[in-house]
């Protein structure tokens, strides 16, 4: 859950946080913009989640297929998914981190058929 009054980050919100957070390098633990970062990142899966697990609830075909929650198959290191983030062009930066997570899983895990 996000703080009352916070909003969303677009992709290019949190590429600027997390850019300047891996420059700093060990010392990003310290920085005000880590907590936030750690926030969204949190809140999105989350509610990825808890969207797929509705649909599945619904009988709806899920929007991606990703492996069961807690695997190790379903961890995506944090460079990883940066780099999925860095593939979104410029121009469509604009997106919430919500709309570009969902598009990542979906690339990453696609349904079958």
């Amino acid at each position: 859950l996000m703080p009352v009054g916070a909003q969303a980050m677009t992709v290019e919100e949190f590429l600027v946080k997390a850019r300047a957070l891996k420059a700093k390098g060990p010392l990003a633990l310290f920085s005000s913009d880590l907590a936030p970062v750690k926030a969204e990142i949190k809140s999105v899966a989350t509610s990825y989640r808890a969207d797929l697990r509705a649909d599945r609830a619904a009988g709806r075909a899920p929007h991606s297929c990703p492996p069961p929650e807690g695997s190790a198959a379903a961890k995506i290191k944090p460079a990883d998914f940066l780099a999925e983030l860095e593939r979104i062009p410029p121009h469509q930066r604009s997106m919430s981190m919500k709309t570009a997570f969902y598009l990542i899983m979906k690339r990453r895990w696609p349904c079958p058929g």
